[in-house]
C-alpha cells in the first residue's frame, strides 16, 4: 500500500492517493484471487502473430470462430502468442475508437470465443487507453452533464495556446461538442474528432481504466499493448507527449500487473524517436516490459532499397540492451504505416523525403502530421511490407528474396519478433480496400474469405504460398535454437556496405548471422573453423571466403558447440 500511495502521490494530492490507493488495492486483490497463470520468462521460442479478429470470415459464422480455424491449421505451429488488435465496439479507425472496452464486438463473437481461443494461443489485447469513441457511453453521458463522468475529458478554451503540442496528425487538437444543454465546449482530440482524449488528471478516469486493465487479465490477456500511451497527460504550454505523469501512469500499470498476475507483459506503443521511445524501460524504476523497436521498419526498408545496410548496422551498433525483465519488441509491419519519425536522426532528412518518393512511385500512399510552424512532413508510409520493398516491375522471385532476407534481419536480432498477418500471407496492396473506405492504412489491412484464403495457400507457384512457407521455415529454426533467446546480445561485425552481419554468443556458442541486402552477389570472410548453417543443415569450412547470392543470408554455428549441445 505505501508504495501504490507513493505513486498516486505523483500524479495527485495526497488526500486523493490515501483514498485512491485502498480502491486500487481491492481491485487488483480480485484479480489476484484467480491466480491467474502467465509463462515466467520470454524466450526465443516467443514468435508474435499480429492480427485483427475479423480477418477470416465466412458466412453465418462469428469471426473469432473462423480465425481459430485458420490458425489451428495454418499458424498454430509458428505463433506462441496471438496479439489481438482492438476486437471490441467501434466507431472508427478500425477498432481504435473504442465504444465499450468490456464487451467483443459481436461480429467477431464474445468472451467465451475469447477463451476458447486462448485454449491455443497466449494472448495480446489492445489497451487503448489515451482515447475512446466519440460514440461511446462515457462520452454520450458526459455531454449530457452525468455527474459520474463529469471532467472525464478534456475541456479547453479555443484560445489557449497550444502550438507546442506535438501532433501526430494534421488535424486540430481541439474539436467543438454540443452538450445536452446547449452549451459549446471545445475538447481534446489527439487523433480524430472520434476519438476523445481520456483525462487521467482525473483519479477517476485512472481508477476506471485500472479496472478495464485488470479486466482485460482476467480474460485472458497475458500481453498488453498500450496504445498511444505517450500522449495520455496534457499540459497546455508543453509537447504534452512523454510527460512525466504518463510515465509515471506506466509504471503504476507496470506495478499492478506484476501484482495482479506475474508474467503479464506491459508493451508501450510509442511512434517517436529511439531515445524517446526507449524511454518507456524506465530509468532505475520498472516501467514497460517491452517497447516497440520502430527504427528497425523504416532501416531495413531504406537498406534493402539501397542495397546499403550501413544505417541499420550503425544503428545496431549503438543499440543497448535493457537489463532485468525488458527487450526489445521486434517487428517490420503492422496493421498501421511505416512510421518515419522514428529514424529521424538516424538517417537524414533528405533521404527520408527521397524514399518517401521513391515509393510514392510505385503505389504507396504517404500519411502526414501537422509541425508546430503549420507545415506537414510526412508521418508513415502506407503500403504492405512486400511492395514496400520491391517494385511493381519486379518478379515474384526477387519479391519473396528481399522479402524473406528482410524478416531475417528481424528474427536475428535480440528481443521478441512479431509478425504482421499480411506479411506471413505475403499480401500485396490492397488498393480496392482504400477505395472502399478512404483511409490510406487499409492498403495493409485486407479481409479474407476463410475459403479462398485456405484455397491460395494450398495453390501450387503462388507468392502467398512460396512466402507462407519461407517464413514458416525460418521461423522454426528461429525457435529451435537457444542463441536467439531476446537477451543474448549482438555484436555487429564490420563488412562491406551490402552486408548486415552479427554475432550472437554465449559461453562457447555462437552465431554469425550474415544478410546480403543487396542485389549484388557478395563475398564474405569467416574465421577459420567449421560452421553448420542452421537453415540447411549444410557444413561450411570458414577457410576461405563465403559468396551471397543477391538478398540471401547465411546463419551459421560453429560446429564444435554443436556437438558440445550433443
Amino acid at each position: 500500500m505505501t508504495n501504490l500511495i507513493k505513486r498516486l502521490s505523483r500524479l495527485y494530492s495526497e488526500d486523493v492517493a490515501n483514498s485512491l490507493a485502498p480502491r486500487i488495492e481491492a481491485r487488483v486483490n480480485e484479480t489476484k484471487q484467480q491466480k491467474l497463470i502467465r509463462k515466467d520468462k520470454w524466450d526465443e521460442k516467443d514468435v508474435v502473430l499480429i492480427t485483427y479478429g475479423d480477418l477470416f470470415q465466412e458466412e453465418s459464422v462469428k469471426n473469432l470462430i473462423s480465425f481459430k480455424k485458420m490458425y489451428d491449421k495454418y499458424l498454430k505451429s509458428t505463433f506462441e502468442v496471438v496479439h489481438f488488435l482492438p476486437f471490441y465496439p467501434y466507431s472508427s479507425d478500425d477498432g481504435f475508437s473504442v465504444i465499450d472496452y468490456k464487451q467483443v464486438n459481436p461480429v467477431l463473437g464474445d468472451w467465451a470465443d475469447v477463451r476458447e481461443m486462448e485454449k491455443s494461443a497466449r494472448l495480446m489485447f489492445d489497451f487503448v487507453c489515451n482515447h475512446m469513441s466519440a460514440k461511446s457511453d462515457w462520452f454520450k453521458r458526459y455531454l449530457a452533464g452525468d455527474k459520474e463522468f463529469a471532467n472525464f475529458f478534456v475541456e479547453m478554451n479555443p484560445e489557449t495556446d497550444l502550438s507546442s503540442v506535438t501532433r501526430p496528425r494534421a488535424t486540430p487538437v481541439l474539436t467543438p461538442f454540443k452538450f445536452d444543454s446547449g452549451e459549446e465546449k471545445y475538447i481534446w482530440t489527439t487523433f480524430s474528432d472520434d476519438q476523445i482524449d481520456l483525462n487521467f488528471a482525473n483519479p477517476e478516469v485512472l481508477y476506471k481504466m485500472i479496472d478495464v486493465l485488470l479486466f482485460y487479465l482476467e480474460q485472458g490477456a497475458e500481453y498488453v499493448r498500450l496504445d498511444a500511451v505517450g500522449f495520455m497527460w496534457k499540459v497546455p504550454g508543453t509537447s504534452s507527449i512523454h510527460l512525466d505523469e504518463t510515465h509515471e501512469i506506466v509504471k503504476l500499470f507496470r506495478d499492478l500487473v506484476d501484482m495482479a498476475a506475474p508474467g503479464t507483459i506491459i508493451i508501450t506503443e510509442t511512434n517517436v524517436p529511439h531515445l524517446d521511445n526507449i524511454s518507456y524501460f524506465g530509468d532505475e524504476e520498472k516501467e514497460a516490459h517491452m517497447v516497440y523497436q520502430f527504427p528497425l521498419p523504416p532501416l531495413v526498408l531504406h537498406a534493402i532499397h539501397h542495397g546499403n545496410a550501413s544505417f541499420l548496422s550503425d544503428w545496431a551498433r549503438e543499440l543497448e540492451l535493457p537489463t532485468g525483465k525488458r527487450t526489445f519488441f521486434n517487428f517490420l509491419a503492422s496493421h498501421d504505416g511505416i512510421g518515419l519519425n522514428p529514424v529521424r536522426g538516424i538517417i537524414p532528412e533528405t533521404e527520408i523525403l527521397a524514399l518517401v518518393k521513391d515509393l510514392e512511385q510505385e503505389g504507396a500512399l504517404v500519411s502526414y502530421k501537422q509541425n508546430p510552424d503549420g507545415s506537414k512532413s510526412p508521418y508513415e508510409i502506407n503500403v504492405t511490407y512486400m511492395d514496400a520493398l520491391n517494385k511493381q516491375s519486379d518478379s515474384d522471385a526477387v519479391r519473396l528474396r528481399r522479402f524473406v532476407v528482410a524478416h531475417a534481419v528481424l528474427f536475428s536480432i535480440p528481443g521478441v519478433p512479431a509478425v504482421y498477418v499480411q506479411s506471413i500471407l505475403g499480401s500485396r496492396n490492397d488498393i480496392a480496400g482504400v477505395e472502399k473506405t478512404g483511409q490510406n492504412r487499409s492498403i495493409n489491412r485486407k479481409k479474407y474469405q476463410l475459403s479462398e484464403i485456405s484455397t491460395e495457400l494450398e495453390s501450387q507457384d503462388t507468392l502467398r504460398k512460396a512466402t507462407y512457407e519461407a517464413l514458416t521455415k525460418l521461423i522454426n529454426v528461429r525457435k529451435s535454437e537457444s542463441l536467439f533467446h531476446p537477451e543474448i546480445e549482438m555484436e555487429v561485425i564490420d563488412s562491406t556496405a551490402e552486408l548486415f552481419v552479427i554475432k550472437r554468443s554465449s559461453g562457447a556458442e555462437s552465431l554469425i548471422l550474415i544478410h546480403n541486402l543487396s542485389e549484388n552477389e557478395v563475398n564474405y570472410s569467416l574465421d577459420s573453423g567449421i560452421y553448420i548453417n542452421i537453415c540447411t543443415n549444410s557444413t561450411i569450412t570458414g577457410s576461405d571466403s563465403i559468396r551471397l547470392s543477391g538478398y540471401e543470408f547465411c546463419w551459421l554455428k560453429t560446429k564444435n558447440c554443436r556437438e558440445e549441445q550433443k
